[in-house]
């Protein structure tokens, strides 16, 4: 047998007569063509090849020649696995049981079956009255004595094992809650192909939560401590190497499965919150008023008809209250008002979710929190804050630390200071930048700091994908040998698909980038902050200042989310900008307080800070007035009024302000910054309160696009039917609904003299047939497909998939004008845009001037 380890996708055809069993020859010597080679053919040859791809995606003829076998963990196998692990830690002389009764039982088994085979033997080769044959009939009694013995003891190991396993299970719950917690970690795969985890790693991190989890005397509360303990350590595992962007729909998607699992949760609910109304069909009944959103009254008739018991009345009880629920439309904090009428106490947590989606989108990204808040804690939707010594003790030898850069981020300046704290400074730490020609170094680099224990940081390695193979190879070398204890590789990468699996999935996963929300921006700057440093200059205002810099730091970070709103121009301000105007706060500072000047210098202060760290970023001349705005009204003596204290901001229920600290401690700043509400609200920043709609709306429609990701894409689809009749179904209503294609000559001939508006015409129409001509062959092949008639390739896959999920399949989205619709009302806006290009092809109408709606 011969095994190829790690395939991609790509298979070389020049195995291809391997696989389909090609041979050639006659009498003695067989043989196989390999290339233009005769290679000898052996009949006992097996070929095996394995791939780290979760799904990968072969051609027809792959799978025709060869046969698969999806060796993929299932959750129950997954489950059964954890099991073993729990009761080995908890009990282990029950697991060992266990495992000695099942190998006295293989034992057993073993021997009955030698004992039969003996015996068919012997009677075979016996000849003559087998009653005169005295050996053979002591044969067949000793067979029999020894059978019921054995008889005797798989029964008694059989009542061994259901006792033992009844002892086992009272451990599921927790291998239960460890084996769906795989599958989210496993699962974020599909929205970055950087999110890669191994079952070993999995397996390390939930060996350290049995471990650390308390220990209790009674079982439901171990469980509990385990499960708890377990749930945390993957969240903050998984935390540490995910986009900001993804941390609350990786808290959410814990929280669903977890639901699931327990039985708390309606697949049709969630269906419904992901999709919405995915109907090609407009409801038939008018929106009552005309604040309701289109999509939302659509949204809301499949609701109904989704809970009729609890929502079938939804939209009467609108129409009739309309005041009542246009004053709760109305309001900042939908979220969190009271449903108007019955409504307020009638709803789970999650069908007040699905009810919101109809009405205020915005608000469902602050919602989703609040879901994950109540179900989980707060716990789940604060993200740890990366700390590079934490990282380090995670870390091994044969664990690479891969750091997957956002801009602005470069990890390169803390881990020189982590090297120097951990005694690894100097001569111990390499760098390399990537880059052509740099292969063999990075190599000879790697060769050294493994046999001498040193740090090893290869940098952009994007820059060089093509050599990360070799470096996966290397990698393996390095693991089968014993590496020295202290050797560490460190690598830094943008995210890109082509970076090998293996690396990425036995390595730990870090992502340094600025968290979302002040307080979350101001815990992070603190971390980073020691209590020697505020206590480096002897002013008495260097403490608040720092404060006061902390959070003009986390103000103009925050604004970035707000896009043209918050800034003209993006900008990278990252934590650099922050050390060096404290290294700026604490010179100047200390120097006054030599001098014995009572004056601290503003206006240096101001203009190094604000002119030339921050605003030396800033090109815009707009944006650079923002920052001195805010120089000015948070630097000046004001700050330090009694009289009339100094506040950041004042809300209802908020008060940014200067903690209160005698002694300038950091404890007193930090316990300030963990008492700030975890949302905050643009005023905060000097905005509109709307100036959030626009990156709420984003967000959720974002985060329900990686949710659809995230959804099963096998078995029903609701309604009693099938996936493939579901999509057979969307597909066939589309055909439908497809027009003729134009007849360009006849247009041509008709519009005679050709002017601006009749060239623009041509276009469209060109443009409009190829559209037509490329749905009217994708769903004739989408449809013999279904039936078994074709193989399905990638392309006519994602087409299903899209029609599964009510969005626009990517090769209809290349033919036809940019558009954020979903598949429903996109195909109502190309009706529309047919009518209208019917309505210009008609005589003397060439001449009209229209406008062509581009609508998103």
């Amino acid at each position: 047998p011969f095994l190829f380890k790690d395939v991609d996708e790509y298979i070389d055809p020049v195995i291809d007569n391997v696989l389909e069993k090609n041979i050639k020859g006659s009498g003695q010597r067989r043989y196989i063509m390999l290339g233009d080679k005769e290679v000898d053919y052996d009949p006992n040859f097996k070929l095996y090849l394995n791939t780290k791809l979760a799904n990968p995606k072969y051609t027809p003829a792959v799978f025709g020649k060869s046969m698969v076998i999806n060796y993929t963990v299932t959750l129950k196998g997954l489950e059964d696995q954890l099991l073993s692990v729990i009761v080995a830690h908890e009990r282990k002389e029950l697991e060992e049981q266990r495992e000695m009764l099942i190998q006295e039982t293989s034992d057993n088994k073993r021997l009955l079956k030698d004992l039969e085979d003996t015996l068919l033997r012997e009677l075979a080769s016996s000849s003559g009255n087998m009653l005169d044959n005295a050996e053979l009939v002591q044969t067949l009694e000793d067979t029999k004595t020894k059978a019921t013995e054995v008889f005797e003891k798989l029964k008694l190991a059989a009542v061994n094992s259901k006792e033992v396993e009844k002892l086992r299970d009272g451990y599921r719950p927790a291998a239960q809650r460890g084996a769906v917690l795989f599958f989210v970690l496993s699962d974020m795969a599909a929205i970055n192909v950087m999110y890669q985890y191994s079952l070993a790693s999995y397996l390390e991190v939930f060996n350290m939560s049995l471990h650390k989890s308390l220990p209790d005397s009674i079982l439901q509360k171990r469980l509990r401590n385990i499960m708890d303990t377990l749930t945390l350590n993957i969240y903050n595992y998984a935390c540490t190497g995910l986009f900001e962007v993804h941390k609350l729909l990786f808290s959410f998607q814990m929280t669903i499965k977890l639901s699931e699992a327990e039985g708390t949760m309606n697949p049709d609910e969630m269906d419904f919150f992901v999709k919405g109304n995915i109907s090609l069909e407009k409801s038939a009944r008018s929106k009552p008023h005309l604040w309701i959103p289109d999509q939302g009254w659509e949204d809301m008739q499949r609701l109904m008809k989704e809970l009729p018991d609890v929502l079938g009345s939804l939209a009467d009880d609108v129409d009739r209250n309309g005041a009542a629920w246009k004053e709760w439309y109305d309001s900042d904090t939908p979220e969190s008002t009271p449903f108007p009428g019955k409504y307020a106490d009638s709803l789970s947590d999650f069908q007040q979710l699905c009810v919101l989606r109809c009405f205020r989108v915005d608000r469902i990204y602050r919602a989703v929190t609040n879901f994950v808040t109540a179900r989980m804690g707060e716990k789940y939707v604060t993200p740890p804050v990366v700390s590079f010594e934490g990282v380090f003790e995670q870390s091994a030898p044969l664990s690479p630390i891969v750091f997957i850069l956002s801009p602005g981020s470069d990890p390169a300046g803390e881990l020189s200071k982590l090297a120097e704290r951990s005694g690894f400074g100097g001569n111990r730490l390499k760098f390399l930048s990537m880059g052509q020609g740099q292969e063999k170094a990075a190599l000879q680099l790697l060769e050294t700091a493994v046999t001498r224990g040193q740090w090893l940081m290869l940098q952009n390695c994007h820059l060089l994908v093509r050599w990360l193979r070799e470096l996966e190879n290397a990698w393996e070398k390095i693991s089968a040998g014993k590496p020295h204890p202290d050797f560490r590789l460190w690598l830094t990468t943008a995210p890109t698909p082509d970076f090998p699996i293996g690396i990425l999935q036995r390595s730990l996963k870090v992502v340094t980038e600025p968290p979302n929300g002040l307080k979350l921006n101001l815990r992070n700057t603190y971390h980073r902050i020691s209590h020697a440093a505020l206590r480096n200059c002897p002013h008495s205002a260097y403490p608040p200042l720092i404060f006061v810099l902390a959070f003009f730091h986390a103000v103009v970070i925050e604004r970035r989310r707000y896009g043209k709103i918050g800034w003209n121009v993006s900008y990278d301000f990252n934590e650099n900008d922050f050390a060096v105007c404290q290294q700026i706060l604490e010179t100047y500072l200390s120097k006054a307080h030599e001098n014995g000047d009572t004056r601290i210098p503003w206006n240096s202060l101001k203009y190094l800070i604000g002119e030339v760290m921050y605003g030396g970023r800033a090109i815009d001349n707009f944006d650079r007035r923002v920052l001195n705005t805010y120089m000015d009204e948070y630097m000046g003596d004001f700050i330090f009024d009694t009289f009339q204290p100094f506040h950041f901001f004042v809300g209802h229920e908020v008060d940014y302000k200067i903690p209160e600290s005698s002694d300038g401690h950091k404890d007193h700043y930090t316990d300030y910054i963990e008492s700030l509400p975890l949302a905050n609200t643009p005023d905060v920043f000097g905005l509109h309160p709307n100036a959030e709609i626009a990156y709420s709306t984003a967000a959720a429609r974002n985060m329900w696009s990686q949710l659809v990701e995230l959804q099963p894409q096998t078995g029903d689809s609701g309604g009693g039917i099938s996936r493939e009749e579901f999509i057979g179904r969307i597909a066939a209503d589309i055909q439908a609904k497809l027009p003729k294609v134009f007849e360009l000559d006849r247009v041509r001939k008709q519009l005679g003299e050709l002017t601006p508006p009749g060239v623009v015409l041509l276009q469209e129409l060109e443009r409009f047939n190829k559209l037509i001509k490329r749905m009217q062959v994708s769903l004739h092949n989408l449809q013999r497909a279904l039936a078994g008639e074709v193989g399905m390739s990638n392309e006519l896959d994602e087409v299903a998939r899209s029609l599964f999920n009510g969005q626009l399949p990517s090769i209809w989205r290349a033919l036809a004008p940019a558009t954020l619709k979903s598949l429903g009302n996109w195909m109502i806006h190309f009706q529309k845009r047919f009518a209208l290009y019917t309505s210009w092809v008609r005589p003397l109408k060439c001449n009209v001037v229209l406008s062509l709606s581009l609508s998103l």
